[in-house]
């Protein structure tokens, strides 16, 4: 197998110290191990070319995470020596032993992250740094190793300019890279695992809403919870995802797109399906408030959530101005109940409600079952709103490429 260098690179550790209260020795220990065992190096990078590349489908064939491309990441790690050496190989199946960890106690967590063919040929990542930052706070939660969150993000480029004739070239496509780590340790026990996998693998992707935006509609759910203070809701791990499959069949029966996770007896509005949320009220003298629930251990800490905080913060300090958008505008994180949004509704102070997430971007939203009613959710002809629309055009356009900024991370 070749070796390729690819030269020596700054430390940079990617550990979010300000959640380090709320991890306390499980946190300190993930850094402590890195501090004497091997961490990711890249110049031990193996490569073996796939003998039996396929061809791309036709885009428009694209179904969202049903089409990987030619090769996949992996890094092994053990207890004794750290992180072994990184190898882009052949995308195929994982060869695990039924005792693994992580298939009895769910012991894994993922990111979602894009890389956008620019009209230049140029590739970029979407703020890649946030989700390094937060794939070490999830490790950290689960007793999973922590690592170098450049050098996984240097591997990851070099993933994707072997596969990057993957990448579509239509607008509105990207290739959606899926990083992920697993316990692999073969023994019966819940423990921190002696054995690790992270491994990385990619898949060319459509735009969300091939034809127009198309407001969602949401079912209120009471009858489960997705998270509580003190779990695990503000990681991404697997644990947070499968239960959430029998909701969303039972919003499916009662004729509504997605959840509408609500918590407590006030019914605080959490987050909507897999996405974080977003709602826009009118006030007093004509004052437009964009609000979203505050990191409080129950909401993931979203790259989207937190683009759309910055874009709507820099548009009101005046440092980047967005189009359109209301120059009254005020951007507050705190909690919103059912209640508030209904009173909205009725009496017209409703302005719009969307989602936000990697894989839509935004979703908005025209209509909430909730306790045998639908509450009405304004939406403009083409399915957004007055905010989430001049947002929604910024950061397209950051993406793409059509509008420079620091936040694209260059590929190749």
């Amino acid at each position: 197998m070749p070796l390729i260098s690819m030269g020596a690179l700054p430390s940079a550790r990617f550990v979010h110290m300000s959640r380090s209260k709320a991890f306390g020795p499980l946190f300190l220990s993930a850094r402590r191990m890195n501090s004497t065992l091997s961490d990711i190096r890249l110049g031990a990078l193996q490569i073996t070319k796939n003998d039996k590349p396929k061809t791309p489908p036709p885009s428009s064939d694209l179904v969202f995470g049903h089409t990987f491309t030619d090769h996949m990441l992996t890094i092994p790690w053990t207890s004794k020596s750290g992180w072994g050496a990184p190898h882009i190989q052949p995308y195929g199946p994982l060869s695990l032993e039924p005792s693994s960890t992580v298939l009895h106690y769910a012991q894994t967590l993922f990111e979602g992250m894009k890389a956008y063919r620019h009209d230049s040929g140029k590739i970029t990542l979407f703020r890649p740094d946030m989700n390094m930052k937060r794939m070490n706070n999830s490790a950290a939660r689960i007793a999973l190793p922590a690592f170098d969150g450049q050098s996984l993000l240097e591997l990851i480029k070099e993933l994707i300019r072997i596969d990057k004739h993957w990448i579509p070239k239509e607008p509105g496509h990207s290739l959606y890279v899926r990083p992920t780590m697993i316990g692999t340790q073969k023994a019966i026990g819940v423990s921190p695992p002696d054995e690790a996998l992270l491994f990385v693998i990619c898949s060319p992707v459509g735009p969300y809403y091939p034809e127009g935006f198309k407001p969602v509609a949401l079912y209120g759910t009471t009858e489960y919870i997705r998270a509580a203070p003190g779990g695990t809701g503000a990681y991404k791990l697997g644990v947070n995802y499968a239960p959430g499959v029998l909701p969303q069949k039972t919003a499916a029966e009662k004729g509504y797109v997605q959840n509408l996770w609500l918590h407590g007896p006030e019914h605080y509005l959490t987050e909507v399906g897999t996405m974080n949320l977003f709602v826009v009220f009118r006030q007093e003298g004509g004052v437009t408030e964009l609000v979203t629930p505050p990191l409080d251990g129950m909401i993931l800490p979203g790259v989207t959530r937190d683009s759309v905080l910055a874009l709507a913060r820099g548009h009101i300090s005046g440092s980047c101005r967005l189009a359109n958008l209301t120059d009254k505008l005020i951007v507050r994180e705190r909690p919103v109940t059912m209640k508030e949004v209904k009173e909205a509704s009725l009496n017209g102070h409703l302005v719009e409600l969307f989602g936000a997430g990697t894989a839509a971007v935004i979703s908005p939203v025209n209509k909430i079952g909730y306790m045998g009613e639908d509450v009405l959710i304004p939406t403009d002809a083409d399915g957004m709103g007055p905010v989430s629309r001049p947002i929604w055009t910024e950061l397209v356009g950051r993406q793409t490429g059509a509008i420079p900024s620091d936040w694209s991370v260059l590929v190749g």
